[in-house]
C-alpha cells in the first residue's frame, strides 16, 4: 500500500509538471469542437472523448489570457454537463448524467505549504468516488461536479494527508503540513546533506525567506541576530561595517573567534558578499561533530550558506523585490546648551579652585544674558548643536532584487541581480552602493553526468569623510561655532571643528570588485555513488583614494585676513592604494549511499574527499603632498618632492591541503551513528608541525521508533537523543608566525661620492619567535535532545556542551633588554560550558488562519585555565589564569564621600580627594592585608563579567488569508556593562560638553545634604588625580547591561490570486516594517546598549517592501 501511494504521488507530480506545457489565451466566440482544437494547438494536450457524449456543436464565448488548463476547461464546459480527467498529456472527457449535474458545484483555489509556498502536484480526490484533480505549478486547482457532503482527500509526497469537506468557492486556501513537520527536510552538513530526522549533531537551519521577509534585501548579519541560539552578533556601527559574530563562547585569545563562513560548499566566504535575496538556506554547525569536517578553521563554528537554484519542473518566472527605508539613529544622548555648559564650567573650576569664586570662567551677567546675546550675534555668542549639524534626521536606503528562473529538460538556470543604495546619516560624504550578479546553472549532459557552472560578481562603492566626526560629535561644546552665519567654516575650538572637516576636509573613497565562480562535475557511475569534482576561483580587487583637503578658516568678522587651518587639515595630500587578493579551492569527493539487509533496514552512507586551498594577497600605495588645488584628486597634481610609496600590509600567501571523510549509519531510522575526520596541512606552521588530525563521532537514538513508545505517539510525535564528541583545530594566528620578521630602521652606512651619497638601509628582526608553535585544538562534548509534540506543532531542541581549547597561543614574557617583542607559544587552556534551548509552536485554525511562536535562549561561560603568571589588561578587562575570560578588573567602591570627615577617615586614591568623589575599598596591600591606601597594584580585583551570560531571541507570526503580521525580538541578560568615561564624564579633557542626564544627578556644593546622598554621579572636577580616580574602572560604574530589543515588526499583505490573474501576475506581496525601533535597557538616556562609547550610531528603520512574481 505504501509503494502504491508513493507511485500515485509521483504520478501526480509528473502530471503537475506536464500541466504547465503552455497556458491558454483566446478571446472570442467559437464552437466547443473548435475550442478543443485550439486548446490542443496551444497547450500540446490531446483530448480523448466519445463525440456522441460531448456537445461539440454548442458555442462558447471565451476571454482568457495565460489561463491554466483547469481554468480553460472550466470556462469551456461551464454548465455543459461535461467532466474531465487529466492523465499525463491526455485529457479524458466524459458526460455527466442528469442525476449527477443536479445540485453540483465547483470548488477552486490554491494549496500551499505553511509558509505560503505553492504545493505542486497535490492530488485531490473525493472519498468513495473515482476521478480527481491535480494542482498546477502554482498550486491552483479547479474541481467540478462536487456535491454537498462530499469529503475531499488531499495527498502529496512529503506532506501529511488532509481531509476536508467540499464547498462552493473560487478562492479556497488549503494549507498542507510537511510530513513529520520538517523532519524530512534536507540539512546541509558539509560536502553533503541529511534529512533533519537523521542528524545527530547540533545544527540550526533557517530558510532564506525567513531572513528577508521582514527586512527585504537588508543586512544579512542583522537579520540573523536573535534567531540562532548560541550565535551572538554585534550590530554594525557604520555604513557597511563588519558585524562581529561569536558562536558558543570563546575558543581562543589571539586566533579568530568568528565562525567559518562556507558559501555553496566552499570555505572562506564573506557573509557580506551574498545578497540576502539569493539565499535559499543557512545552516549553522555548532558542535564539533558537525564542524570537524572543516577541520582547521571550524573551532569557532561554521555557517553554511546555500544560494537558490532552479528546480526541475519549475516554471519560468521573474521575481522582483523593491525595498525603501528611512534609517534613524536608535538613541542619541542629549547634552547641555551654551548656558548649561557655562554653568558646569564654573562649578568645575570652583570645585578645583575655590579661591577663584563661583564665576571664575564665565561672569554671572554673561550667563544670564547669553541667550539674548546669541540672538543678536550668533557668531560671537554661539550655541551650536553639533549633533544636529553633523547628523541628518534620517537617511534613505533603497534595495532592488531581480531574479529570473528557468528550467528545461536538461538545463536549469537562476540569474539574480541586486542593487543597494545606502545613504549615511552624515550630512555629507557618507554613502555605500552595492551591485551583485549571480548566475547558477545546472546542466544534465547524461543520466549519469551533471555539470554546474556558477558565476558571481559584486561591486561596492563607498564614500566616507576623510575625517570622521564620530569620535567628537557628541562632546563638542556649544560655545564654539561650527559655521559662521555667512556660511564660512568657523574656527571651532582653536581649530578643532569636526563639522568643518567632515564637510570640507576631503573624502576616503573605496571601490571593490569581487568576481568568482564554481565549475562542478557530478558523475553517478552506479546507483548510490556520486563523485563530485569542483574548482572555485575568487578574485578581489580594491582601489582606495584618500584625498585629504586643507580646510582654512578666518575670524567671523574679518574674512580677508590670512587664513588659519583646522587642526589635522592643514595640507592637501592624496594617497592611492591598490589591493589584490586571489584564492582558489579545488575539491574532489565522493558520496556513496546503500541500503543493506533483507528489508533495507541498514542504511550506510560514506563520504571521502580531498581539498586544496590557496590564497595570495598583496597591496601597494603611492602618495603625494602639497596639492595646489583641491578639486583634482590625482597624483599628478601633487608635489614631486613630497612623494611616497610602499605597502599598507605585508604581502602573504597561505595554503591548505586536506583529506576528509564521513561515515553515517542508521538502522530502521531508529539508531544512528556518525564518524568524521579531517587531516589538515596548513602553510602557517613550520614543516613538521603543519599537519593536524581532527576526528569526531556522534550517535542518536529515535525513541519514538520503538514499539514501547507506540502508545505515546498521539502526543509525542518525535523524540531523539543525541551525543557527540570531536576535535577542531585553529590556525587563524596570522601569517608566518614561526618566522621572525625584518623591519627597516636607520641607515647603517653610506656609499657614493661627494656628489651623490646614498644611504644603506638597515634591517633588524623585531620579534622573537618560537618556531615549534602549532595548532590550537578545541575539544567539544555535546549532548542534546530533539522532541516534538502534538503532530510536530510543539518542537523543542536543547543542548548542553563543554569546549576545551588546549595549546592556546599566548605571549611569552621576555626581558625588555633583549630588544624583541614577545613571541607566542602553545601553553594556554580555556574552558567553555553552556547550553542552548529553542522552543517553537505552530498551528492553524481552519484553512485561513495560521500562527507560530518561537523562542530561543542560550547561556555560556568561558573560563581561562592555566596560562602561567602572565596576565593581559585591556579596556578594563583582564585575562589571567583561572578567571573568567575578559572579566572586568578594577576597584571595589562604597558610594561617594559625603563629608570632609569621611575623606579624612578613609583610604583615598589621591591627596586631592574631596566630598563628592568616589570612595574605594582598601582590599589589600604589599603584605596581603589592607594598608590604608588605595593602589592599582593591590586593590584592584575581578568585579564583574563583561560577557553576557544569557542571549535570547524569538518571533511571533500570524497569518489570516492574505495578511501576515510578524514580530522578532532579541536581547541579553545577566551582563555587567561598564559606563565608560566617554559616556558619563562631564567636561572630559577639560572642555567637552556635559550629558544632560548628569546635570541633575551629580554631587554638587549647591545641593542639599539629602540630595547629595541620592545622586548617581560624582562632583565636577578636572584635577588630574581626582578625575583619574573617579572614572577609573570600578564596580561603581558597572550597571545591569541586559536589554530587550524588538528587532522587527512587519505587516504584510499578499493579494488574492483571482485579482492578480487579471493583470498576469502570479504573486504580489506588500509589507511595512519597523526595525530596531523599540529597546528597553538600564543604560543612561540616549545610549544604545550595543554602543559603549562614541561612534557612528546604530540605526532603526522604517521599511516598505514590494515583491512581485510574474
Amino acid at each position: 500500500m505504501k509503494v502504491k501511494k508513493i507511485a500515485l504521488m509521483l504520478a501526480a507530480l509528473l502530471m503537475a509538471v506536464g500541466v504547465y506545457a503552455r497556458n491558454f489565451t483566446y478571446s472570442g466566440t467559437l464552437s466547443i469542437s473548435e475550442a478543443l482544437e485550439v486548446i490542443e494547438q496551444q497547450t500540446g494536450y490531446l483530448f480523448v472523448y466519445n463525440p456522441e457524449e460531448i456537445p461539440l456543436g454548442e458555442t462558447v464565448k471565451l476571454s482568457l489570457k495565460d489561463a491554466s488548463i483547469n481554468e480553460t476547461l472550466t470556462a469551456v464546459f461551464n454548465g455543459k454537463g461535461v467532466k474531465w480527467e487529466i492523465n499525463d498529456k491526455n485529457i479524458i472527457l466524459n458526460k455527466v448524467s442528469s442525476t449527477q449535474v443536479k445540485g453540483k458545484f465547483s470548488m477552486a483555489g490554491v494549496i500551499t505549504e505553511v509558509d505560503g509556498t505553492p504545493v505542486i502536484g497535490a492530488a485531490i480526490q473525493t472519498v468513495g468516488k473515482s476521478g480527481g484533480v491535480v494542482t498546477d505549478p502554482d498550486g491552483h486547482f479547479v474541481y467540478d461536479g462536487l456535491s454537498d457532503g462530499d469529503v475531499l482527500h488531499v495527498t502529496c509526497l512529503g506532506f501529511v494527508d488532509k481531509d476536508l469537506k467540499a464547498y462552493r468557492t473560487d478562492n479556497a486556501k488549503i494549507v498542507m503540513e510537511a510530513e513529520s513537520q520538517m523532519m524530512n527536510e534536507l540539512v546541509v552538513i558539509g560536502y553533503g546533506s541529511l534529512a533533519r530526522k537523521d542528524v545527530t549533531s547540533s545544527i540550526v537551519s533557517l530558510s532564506g525567506g525567513d531572513l528577508v521577509k521582514s527586512t527585504g534585501a537588508g543586512d544579512l548579519a542583522k537579520s540573523l541576530q536573535g534567531k540562532i541560539p548560541g550565535l551572538v552578533i554585534g550590530q554594525e556601527k557604520g555604513v557597511n561595517s563588519s558585524a562581529t559574530m561569536q558562536l558558543r563562547g570563546m575558543a581562543s585569545i589571539v586566533a579568530g573567534n568568528s565562525p567559518l563562513v562556507v558559501i555553496d560548499g566552499f570555505p572562506g566566504g564573506d557573509i557580506r558578499s551574498v545578497n540576502p535575496d539569493d539565499i535559499k538556506s543557512i545552516d549553522v554547525l555548532k558542535d564539533a561533530s558537525a564542524g570537524a569536517i572543516y577541520g582547521t578553521r571550524a573551532a569557532a563554528g561554521v555557517i553554511l550558506i546555500t544560494t537558490k537554484r532552479a528546480k526541475s519542473g519549475e516554471p519560468t518566472s521573474v521575481d522582483y523585490t523593491y525595498s525603501i527605508s528611512l534609517d534613524y539613529p536608535t538613541r542619541m544622548p542629549e547634552y547641555e546648551d551654551a548656558v548649561g555648559y557655562m554653568k558646569a564650567q564654573n562649578e568645575q573650576m570652583y570645585n578645583d579652585t575655590p579661591s577663584g569664586g563661583l564665576y571664575s570662567v564665565y561672569t554671572q551677567e554673561e550667563i544670564a544674558d547669553y541667550r539674548k546675546f546669541h540672538a543678536q550675534n550668533p557668531d560671537l555668542y554661539p550655541d551650536t548643536d553639533w549633533l544636529g549639524m553633523i547628523l541628518k534626521k534620517n537617511a534613505l536606503r533603497q534595495s532592488h532584487a531581480l531574479s529570473i528562473t528557468s528550467a528545461g529538460k536538461t538545463t536549469r538556470t537562476k540569474i539574480s541581480l541586486g542593487y543597494d543604495d545606502v545613504d549615511g546619516l552624515f550630512r555629507k560624504n557618507l554613502s555605500w552602493k552595492r551591485f551583485t550578479v549571480r548566475a547558477n546553472n545546472d546542466i544534465r549532459l547524461a543520466k549519469w553526468l551533471n555539470v554546474s557552472l556558477d558565476l558571481n560578481m559584486r561591486k561596492t562603492k563607498s564614500v566616507n569623510p576623510y575625517y570622521s566626526p564620530s569620535s567628537t560629535m557628541r562632546y563638542m561644546p556649544p560655545t564654539f561655532a561650527a559655521e559662521w552665519s555667512d556660511g564660512r567654516t568657523a574656527s571651532g575650538k582653536e581649530g578643532i571643528n569636526p563639522y568643518g572637516k567632515m564637510m570640507e576636509g576631503g573624502t576616503k573613497r573605496n571601490e571593490t570588485w569581487l568576481g568568482g565562480g564554481k565549475f562542478q562535475v557530478e558523475i553517478t557511475p552506479v546507483k548510490g555513488l556520486k563523485i563530485t569534482g569542483a574548482f572555485v576561483p575568487k578574485y578581489v580587487f580594491e582601489k582606495d583614494k584618500d584625498f585629504n583637503i586643507a580646510v582654512p578658516y578666518t575670524p567671523w568678522n574679518d574674512p580677508t585676513v590670512t587664513p588659519s587651518y583646522l587642526s589635522g587639515a592643514t595640507t592637501t595630500d592624496l594617497k592611492e592604494s591598490r589591493t589584490d587578493t586571489y584564492t582558489h579551492t579545488t575539491q574532489l569527493f565522493a558520496n556513496y549511499d546503500i541500503d543493506l539487509g533483507r528489508n533495507g533496514d541498514h542504511h550506510l552512507s560514506v563520504m571521502a574527499g580531498v581539498e586544496d586551498y590557496y590564497k595570495h594577497y598583496e597591496d601597494i600605495y603611492a602618495s603625494r603632498d602639497q596639492f595646489k588645488i583641491s578639486y583634482y584628486p590625482y597624483l599628478s597634481m601633487g608635489s614631486t618632492e613630497l612623494m611616497g610609496a610602499g605597502v599598507n600590509n605585508s604581502p602573504y600567501e597561505n595554503a591548505y591541503v586536506s583529506v576528509f571523510g564521513r561515515v553515517n549509519y542508521n538502522y530502521k531510522s531508529k539508531y544512528y551513528a556518525q564518524a568524521n575526520f579531517r587531516y589538515d596541512g596548513s602553510g602557517r606552521f613550520k614543516k613538521g608541525n603543519r599537519w593536524g588530525f581532527f576526528p569526531s563521532v556522534s550517535a542518536g537514538w529515535v525513541l519514538t521508533q520503538e514499539k514501547f513508545m507506540e502508545g505515546a505517539r498521539n502526543v509525542l510525535s518525535f523524540l531523539k537523543l543525541r551525543a557527540s564528541y570531536g576535535q577542531l583545530g585553529n590556525d587563524r594566528i596570522g601569517n608566518y608566525p614561526y618566522q621572525s620578521t625584518l623591519s627597516s630602521n636607520d641607515p647603517v652606512g653610506f656609499v657614493g661620492s661627494s656628489s651623490l651619497v646614498q644611504a644603506l638601509q638597515g634591517f633588524s628582526a623585531y620579534q622573537m619567535v618560537l618556531d615549534d608553535i602549532t595548532w590550537e585544538t578545541t575539544e567539544t562534548y555535546d549532548v542534546g535532545i530533539d522532541v516534538n509534540f502534538l503532530n510536530d506543532r510543539l518542537r523543542i531542541t536543547a543542548d548542553y556542551y563543554k569546549k576545551t581549547t588546549r595549546d592556546m597561543l599566548i605571549l611569552v614574557d621576555i626581558p625588555s633588554y633583549l630588544g624583541y617583542t614577545a613571541p607566542y607559544k602553545n601553553s594556554g587552556d580555556m574552558n567553555t560550558k553552556g547550553w542552548d534551548l529553542s522552543v517553537a509552536w505552530s498551528d492553524h485554525i481552519g484553512d485561513d488562519f495560521s500562527y507560530s511562536v518561537a523562542v530561543n535562549l542560550s547561556d555560556y561561560k568561558s573560563m581561562m585555565g592555566y596560562i602561567g603568571n602572565d596576565y593581559q589588561l585591556s579596556g578594563g578587562t583582564i585575562i589571567q589564569s583561572n578567571t573568567e575570560y575578559k572579566a572586568w578588573y578594577g576597584y571595589r567602591s562604597n558610594g561617594l564621600f559625603q563629608t570632609a570627615e569621611e575623606v579624612a577617615g578613609n583610604p583615598t586614591v589621591s591627596s586631592s580627594n574631596q566630598p563628592g568623589d568616589v570612595r574605594y575599598v582598601d582590599l589589600s596591600g604589599k603584605d596581603g592585608v589592607p594598608d590604608g591606601t588605595i593602589s592599582a597594584t593591590y586593590d584592584r580585583t575581578v568585579i564583574g563579567s563583561s560577557m553576557p551570560r544569557y542571549n535570547f531571541g524569538g518571533s511571533i507570526n500570524l497569518a489570516y488569508k492574505g495578511f501576515d503580521l510578524g514580530c522578532t525580538f532579541q536581547g541579553v541578560a545577566k551582563r555587567d556593562a561598564l559606563l565608560t568615561d566617554e559616556m558619563v564624564q562631564p567636561l572630559r579633557t577639560g572642555w567637552y560638553n556635559v550629558p544632560k542626564f548628569v546635570v541633575n544627578d551629580h554631587w554638587s556644593v549647591f545641593n542639599t545634604i539629602e540630595q547629595n546622598r541620592r545622586v548617581r554621579y560624582p562632583r565636577y572636577s578636572q584635577n588630574s588625580g581626582t578625575t583619574t580616580a573617579n572614572y577609573a574602572v570600578s564596580d561603581y560604574w558597572l550597571i545591569d547591561g541586559s536589554y530587550f530589543r524588538i528587532k522587527d515588526i512587519t505587516l504584510g499583505y499578499t493579494l488574492p490570486q483571482r485579482w492578480l490573474r487579471k493583470i498576469f501576475v502570479k504573486d504580489l506581496r506588500l509589507s511595512a516594517t519597523l526595525s530596531d525601533f523599540f529597546t528597553f535597557s538600564h543604560f543612561p538616556k540616549g545610549w544604545d546598549p550595543e554602543v559603549s562609547s562614541t561612534g557612528y550610531p546604530i540605526t532603526k528603520s522604517v521599511i516598505f517592501t514590494a515583491s512581485i512574481k510574474f
